[in-house]
């Protein structure tokens, strides 16, 4: 990634470049994105691919535009990486109704390693109402955080479960994933009937107080 992209985004999420890759840099980045890059599925209503290339999604957010889970963080990791963050990054399958897990790459999520030794870090700008800062990854008990009280829970397969005030959020996989693997995740949502992507339009950004979103045509 060129100076210049990183300055692009930098400036598309109203951050200074940080002098160390450390966890208050991380912590501030992270607020930053959900403050300022919206979660959207616009480009599945308006039948645009979804390009899971850094470049592409990079572009499309220093060019003002949101996306979903696999396009922010996605672009999110490739900007933590230009910054000297280490970033990998992880599925987890989304509960749904009656706690039943979504598809294999549901989501995307970011473990995401300091230069001041803390952490593991789940970051995470893709995910709803979700966590405003980053998660201590190898902490079990309760985690607080301005949007609520989170905590990661041993699953089984060495799987940990969100959990945000006791309801059960994502199970996500520990194991090392590529972009390209994700491209399976993306196209169903993109496609399928029966993703609640495809079935209503959504976009929601946080706010200091809370969040903003047009679900449909309803402004909430």
């Amino acid at each position: 990634m060129t100076a210049a992209a990183v300055d692009a985004y930098l400036a598309r999420i109203g951050a200074d470049r940080p002098v160390r890759a450390d966890i208050d840099a991380l912590r501030d980045l992270q607020h930053r994105h959900l403050l300022a890059v919206p979660f959207e599925n616009l480009s599945v209503h308006l039948g645009e691919d979804i390009v899971l290339e850094e470049r592409a999604l990079m572009a499309k957010v220093t060019g003002g535009r949101g996306g979903f889970c696999y396009e922010l963080n996605g672009a999110f990791g490739a900007l933590l990486r230009a910054l000297g963050f280490r970033v990998t990054l992880l599925q987890a399958r989304v509960f749904g109704d009656g706690g039943r897990l979504g598809i294999p790459y549901d989501h995307m999520a970011l473990r995401v390693e300091t230069e001041d030794g803390t952490g593991p870090w789940l970051a995470d700008v893709g995910f709803g109402d979700n966590a405003l800062w980053p998660l201590a990854l190898d902490d079990r008990t309760e985690q607080e955080d301005p949007r609520g009280v989170f905590r990661l829970r041993e699953a089984p397969q060495g799987d940990l479960d969100l959990l945000r005030g006791g309801s059960r959020q994502f199970r996500l996989d520990l194991r090392p994933r590529t972009l390209p693997e994700f491209l399976g995740g993306a196209w169903y949502h993109r496609t399928s009937p029966d993703s609640h992507f495809t079935r209503s339009l959504v976009c929601s950004r946080f706010t200091e107080s809370g969040r903003v979103t047009l679900s449909g045509r309803t402004l909430v």
